[in-house]
């Protein structure tokens, strides 16, 4: 018999953050507006469609939850439900989290957490900048527009 966890058996292959995510044709998904940093002309900003989208590798049934959490990481932005998903033996799953009218108060760096069964599995940050941040290190530069 064995002891081990089952998240031992679970493994998370990407985080990614986008504005939408659709079904297609053929269990294909599309995403819309993939971001690593929120770049805005001021804060707060308020972003009326928000996805977590997390790609998991492994076996077994899980229950996820993703919270944000502001960069001081005493109090909650925005928490989902709690969702079950399965994985067969050796398969992939994605669970992807939809948040509608997130705002973000102030610049900083957001924690954005993963839970399984309860339990912290992953922790990402999420970086919320304003024009005045961006011009000071540069990035207007680097901006897609």
């Amino acid at each position: 018999m064995s002891t081990e966890p089952s998240t031992k058996k679970l493994e998370l292959l990407y985080t990614m953050f986008c504005d939408d995510v659709r079904l297609e044709v053929g269990n294909k998904l599309s995403f819309m507006g993939v971001f690593q940093n929120i770049m805005v002309q001021q804060v707060p900003v308020s972003l009326i469609k928000f996805a977590v989208v997390n790609h998991w590798k492994g076996q077994g049934s899980y229950l996820s939850e993703v919270r944000i959490l502001t960069p001081d990481r005493k109090q909650p932005v925005v928490v989902s439900q709690p969702t079950r998903f399965e994985i067969a033996s050796g398969g992939f799953a994605d669970n992807i989290s939809f948040f509608v009218n997130v705002t973000f108060p102030t610049t900083g760096r957001y924690v954005v957490q993963t839970l399984i069964d309860s339990n912290l599995f992953q922790e990402q940050m999420l970086t919320v900048s304003d024009a005045t941040e961006a011009e000071l290190l540069g990035a207007s530069s680097e901006t897609v527009n």
